[in-house]
């Protein structure tokens, strides 16, 4: 057989030969841009010969610090297919982290959404090694603290569209993300050409793959762990994309799935949730009959929001799940043949399991004792992967590797169960598990058991300390609009008593205006236990 490497290149040569006519949308400043991937490919020809005029080299990181539109896509091939690396920066990120992650990975040039320029001039006099930046617009660029600026558009229409993409090593650095850091620094984790285009073939297989005929909106940023590697899943397919533009609304979201005839989506639990209570809030404005699935990862799916998009809106919600490390995805809950006629509760539950492994990883679930565990979905130890979209080591950071890595196995720092099918549920966080008298509570399990009383529409779980039994669980919760008020700690703890051991249940509620959540829109557990990191409220109830 040829020696022929797995790279990125070959997914922009079928997007540029085989789907030239295929659809992109993208929400832009302007008002919506509409071209193919055709003109795509074009455009990135030009935009490698801008990074040659820009003096970037190969093995050199170029930053991204933007929104989901076609000028990021163009980046996603551009940069990689060049022989630089790509660091997608993660635009929520503290002032602080964001000036680590950009100086850590040494980024030449920065290309920046318009909107976003003012985040970049507060911390410009902070970049030790940015030599320029370009601003992705297609107005005339306004003066700017950023120096030396550019303007995208001027600097496209100025090169030619040829370029010739030469094929690296596959095992060469193509993307760089940052994990979301809960304590110190985010950490680096570099993509390689293998691993994306592995993970992109994988995800056009099967009843979760993506299509020819399907039309994709990836809610999911990507400037966090490459859109969950859409973007490049969907040129390879030739599906149509969907790019939602800067600042989003459930409310943009529903326009394009209506507009666009989407056919999937896929985004984190807090998203899904505002989506929901819009369409509720609109019924029969939205036409979402061409909706095949939809995919909720980030954070655990509870069954009443599964069940709630499948009772009231007619579409399939399922869980997703992976991590920084891991490309990202590993896992996804698509239910067998001879289990797709379950009774609907049955259903949501399958539904709202963290997920079958994807083909080409390999998992094991490791107990305290060091054995694998039962697969009776009762047993639970650490979820552990290897495979070709796994990382191999954090960038620049032995200690964090090694402390990362079992037997060559990555450690998620995930406590789950398999059951007799072979589907793992997540039950915590290693650092989120309650360990209350000797024994643990999963606060996730008390969150989605939460969740399902229709007046709450947010609940997080975490554990505070307690004098005699070492933790007890504290539940804060947030409830729908028109709830607020009406219901008390007694009717929640009484709505658990049936549903819960006794011993798992909170010792206390606090209701929440709002939960903390990190720069991708999953509960800050962190923010809350500093919160409450004397077992005592330090904020009022509301």
């Amino acid at each position: 057989m040829m020696d022929y490497p797995l790279c990125l290149q070959n997914i922009l040569y079928r997007a540029r030969n085989i789907w030239p006519k295929k659809e992109i949308v993208s929400r832009d400043f302007s008002g919506v841009f509409r071209y193919n991937y055709g003109e795509m490919a074009k455009r990135t020809g030009r935009l490698a010969n801008v990074l040659k005029e820009l003096g970037i080299e190969p093995g050199e990181r170029v930053g991204s610090f933007a929104w989901n539109s076609h000028r990021h896509l163009e980046l996603y091939f551009a940069v990689p297919c060049y022989g630089a690396v790509l660091n997608t920066l993660n635009i929520r990120l503290s002032q602080e982290h964001l000036i680590h992650c950009i100086n850590f990975a040494e980024n030449k040039v920065i290309f920046v959404d318009e909107d976003l320029v003012p985040v970049l001039e507060t911390i410009r006099d902070r970049l030790t090694t940015v030599r320029a930046y370009v601003v992705m617009t297609d107005k005339v660029l306004k003066e700017t603290g950023l120096a030396p600026a550019y303007s995208y558009e001027e600097l496209l229409a100025a090169q030619p569209e040829e370029y010739d993409f030469s094929y690296p090593d596959e095992w060469s650095a193509a993307i760089m993300a940052y994990t979301t850091a809960t304590t110190g620094f985010p950490k680096g984790v570099t993509y390689s050409h293998r691993g994306l285009y592995l993970l992109s073939l994988t995800n056009t297989s099967g009843e979760w793959g993506i299509f020819e005929r399907d039309v994709d909106l990836p809610i999911v940023p990507m400037f966090h762990v490459n859109a969950w590697c859409r973007p490049y899943t969907d040129a390879m397919a030739g599906a149509k994309l969907v790019l939602a533009g800067s600042r989003p609304t459930a409310e943009d979201y529903c326009r394009l799935f209506d507009r666009e005839k989407v056919t999937l989506s896929a985004g984190v639990p807090t998203i899904w949730m505002g989506i929901l209570k819009h369409l509720l809030e609109n019924p029969g404005r939205y036409d979402l009959s061409s909706i095949r699935y939809l995919v909720s990862g980030g954070a655990p799916l509870s069954v009443q929001l599964a069940r709630e998009f499948d009772t009231r809106l007619g579409l399939t919600l399922l869980q997703g799940y992976g991590q920084t490390e891991t490309t990202p995805t590993t896992l996804v809950s698509v239910p067998k043949s001879y289990l797709s006629d379950l009774p609907a509760p049955d259903k949501y539950l399958l539904q709202t399991k963290t997920g079958l492994l994807y083909p080409g990883l390999e998992m094991r679930v490791i107990n305290e004792q060091g054995r694998e565990v039962r697969h009776d979905g009762k047993e639970m130890g650490e979820l552990q992967f290897r495979g070709p979209w796994v990382l191999r080591e954090y960038y620049r950071d032995p200690k964090a590797t090694e402390a990362a890595f079992c037997d060559g196995w990555f450690c998620t720092g995930d406590i789950v169960t398999v059951d007799e099918e072979s589907y793992v549920q997540v039950m915590d966080r290693t650092k989120d598990l309650i360990k209350s008298g000797g024994e643990w509570i999963s606060s996730v399990d008390l969150e989605n058991t939460l969740m399902g009383h229709p007046a709450v529409a947010e609940a997080a779980v975490i554990g505070i300390p307690h004098e005699k039994w070492q933790e007890r669980p504290l539940a804060c919760v947030v409830l729908r609009p028109e709830a607020e008020g009406k219901i008390s700690k007694e009717e929640l703890r009484e709505f658990l008593s049936d549903k819960l051991a006794k011993w798992w249940l909170p010792d206390d509620f606090v209701f929440l205006h709002e939960i903390p959540k990190t720069s991708v829109g999953k509960f800050s557990k962190r923010v809350l236990r500093e919160l409450y990191r004397d077992g005592k409220l330090a904020i009022g109830e509301g």
